[in-house]
């Protein structure tokens, strides 16, 4: 690994941007960061793929991750942050910029943002530590027994999809079938979309799904489910995430519940989630990477890890909107309710 060691106190000056490869995610300069004469000093290159709250949550809980373990912007610490802004090709670019700058490791937010920089890294000896991949398995990061495949491990945001089903019963006990917008080249929507479709008869729901390639897609797709269906399930896929203000208006104009994954969705429109704290799961990640920096371990000796509670989120101001009244024993064990919409 090359960590950077530092005689005395320096400035440090982050690389320039990657011309052209996606935009900024409020990346630090780096600039009147010092460190102690003879501390390690890494740079770490975070590739987001989507710009939306989940994500942004996974980045800002993974620096304060480091953070709690001694790794610190400002002292011993330089990011390079790129967003992808959910393109393929744009994140394929930002892990090979990592790679030319020979940073000391790469953060991957999301699945796509993974797999591009493991392919950029693998032969390049630098770890990658990626976070929000819903199955590190079917996304080629993981053997079937949680192994790492190469340098590469992190956490996974596996949804609690049975815990999501038996809360969409309780509150709309009369429903039959739910809708599911997805990106069918992202292997965490696929996944989930057969979890969904193996538990949903047990809870009496039938499942009616709608495959997009990009966000140019996702209008003509969410008017077509609306018209089948009692309500919508938000997943964490990305490029349906970062249009889910669009899905949501629609949504509304026909007086059907979006449901969420997370609490951010919560929080702009959907009407409830059970879902995981991407904050606590970035920080989860943030402390995997500083034992592989610090070289406690390499992260192909790390299993990826999970987080294995999740929380339910209630938006009062939703339900009003749409005449549905949430159970009070839902209220009672919401970890947040929210009784406004924010905007994104």
């Amino acid at each position: 690994m090359r960590k950077r060691m530092l005689a005395g106190i320096m400035g440090i000056v982050m690389m320039a941007s990657l011309a052209g490869c996606g935009s900024s995610t409020g990346s630090s300069s780096g600039e009147g960061s010092t460190a102690a004469a003879g501390e390690e000093t890494y740079t770490i290159g975070i590739s987001q793929f989507a710009e939306h709250g989940s994500l942004d949550n996974c980045r800002e809980g993974f620096i304060e991750g480091l953070k709690e373990a001694g790794i610190e912007e400002g002292k011993n610490l330089v990011i390079e942050e790129k967003n992808a802004d959910a393109d393929m090709g744009t994140a394929a670019q930002i892990s090979q910029s990592f790679v030319t700058d020979d940073v000391d490791l790469i953060c991957a937010i999301a699945t796509p943002a993974a797999q591009s920089a493991y392919t950029a890294a693998m032969d390049a000896d630098i770890p990658v530590i990626y976070t929000a991949v819903t199955n590190p398995i079917a996304a080629e990061l993981a053997t079937e027994d949680k192994k790492p495949v190469g340098e590469v491990t992190g956490t996974s945001d596996e949804l609690p999809v049975e815990a999501q089903l038996k809360m969409i019963r309780e509150i709309l006990p009369d429903a039959k079938t739910i809708g599911i917008l997805y990106t069918t080249s992202e292997a965490n929507s696929v996944y989930t979309i057969e979890e969904y479709e193996e538990m949903a008869g047990d809870y009496g729901f039938t499942i009616e799904k709608a495959g997009i390639n990009t966000s140019s897609d996702i209008s003509l797709a969410a008017e077509d489910l609306l018209g089948k269906v009692d309500c919508l399930t938000n997943l964490t896929d990305n490029t349906v995430v970062a249009s889910l203000a669009t899905i949501l208006d629609m949504a509304n104009e026909k007086n059907i519940p979006v449901f969420g994954s997370e609490i951010e969705q919560v929080k702009i429109g959907c009407l409830a989630a059970e879902g995981i704290d991407y904050i606590n799961l970035g920080k989860q990640t943030g402390a995997m990477a500083a034992k592989v920096l610090k070289g406690e371990a390499k992260a192909s000796e790390l299993d990826y890890e999970s987080i294995t509670e999740n929380s339910l989120y209630v938006n009062q101001k939703v339900a009003e909107n749409l005449n549905i009244t949430v159970p009070d024993t839902m209220t009672e064990r919401a970890v947040e309710i929210f009784d406004e919409i924010s905007a994104e």
